[in-house]
């Protein structure tokens, strides 16, 4: 069996993904405008959504998992009203409340509720794995199971007016793995009625913004190093630089933990965190979580 050819283009690509395409499919167009095979994504948005999504190439895939658990802000509208079986516009209409009475002060006062740490329960149309399957699969076959909910945090739920009375503009900033879409209808249930959620954009992941971000055909590859950029960043000498390239647990830097470690040529060598091993934690000591022992500047 043929090995696989090592990739040779590195890099982080702030991507602003356009309506009608998948996550995954601007992962295919990246990978015929570069050449390069080894390509993945953190934080997957929905065909219909807009905005930021980062995309690894070449060994900065393995550095993804660091990302998808940021912070993300998204702006959108909520239709009252109407609610859809997807939760957002791209759904079938389940069932209409007369809301015209709503005022924004109580939409308001309903988005406070939902802000904070909060229980959630994650849509039919998810990604989640349900006994080996993903919940949007067993929706497209007509089957609805038990969800449990699902600790989030939403930091911020700002609501603003429209034109249209039963439309309101929000923006939230909220942890990973919290759905706007369930936020939307759940805004509409606290008001008596219902809800669902349309024109989604997602603004930042972490402090990775829109203003920064270009379309997949026009991608501008960033340094493997500004993956890490909101990390801790600890330069090493070359005896330090070699033990970790082979993996080697180090002691623990004064500064906080994880930490993304990097020659004294700027070459980013890996990640380390605090020692852990069957359930105890060391913080005299710090271990790899990911080594590139390719060294990518």
């Amino acid at each position: 069996m043929a090995r696989r050819r090592p990739p040779t283009v590195h890099g982080l690509a702030v991507i602003d993904k356009p309506a009608g395409v998948t996550s995954h499919d601007v992962v295919n167009q990246m990978r015929k405008l570069l050449g390069e095979r080894r390509i993945g994504h953190a934080g997957t948005l929905d065909p219909d959504a807009t905005g930021v999504l980062l995309v690894g190439v070449g060994y900065v895939t393995r550095l993804m998992q660091f990302l998808s658990g940021m912070d993300k802000t998204y702006e959108a509208e909520v239709v009252f009203g109407v609610e859809t079986n997807t939760l957002d516009s791209a759904g079938e209409v389940t069932a209409r409340h007369d809301m015209s009475g709503i005022t924004i002060e109580q939409v308001r006062s309903a988005a406070l509720k939902l802000t904070g740490e909060i229980l959630q329960i994650p849509p039919m149309v998810s990604a989640i794995r349900v006994d080996g399957k993903r919940l949007h699969e067993l929706a497209r076959e007509g089957v609805v199971v038990e969800r449990k909910p699902r600790p989030v945090t939403v930091h911020s739920f700002d609501v603003q007016p429209t034109d249209d009375p039963l439309v309101v503009r929000i923006v939230v900033n909220v942890s990973s793995g919290t759905y706007v879409r369930t936020l939307a209808a759940d805004l509409g249930a606290l008001l008596g009625g219902g809800a669902h959620l349309r024109n989604l954009k997602r603004t930042s992941i972490g402090d990775f913004t829109i203003s920064e971000s270009h379309s997949p055909e026009s991608a501008v590859l960033l340094s493997p190093i500004t993956a890490l950029r909101s990390m801790t960043q600890i330069v090493v000498d070359a005896p330090t630089a070699d033990m970790v390239r082979h993996g080697r647990v180090l002691p623990a830097w004064k500064e906080s933990a994880p930490w993304a470690i990097v020659d004294e040529q700027g070459v980013l060598l890996g990640v380390y965190d605090v020692f852990e091993s069957h359930g105890q934690v060391d913080v005299t000591r710090a271990k790899p979580t990911v080594v590139l022992a390719e060294a990518i500047a």
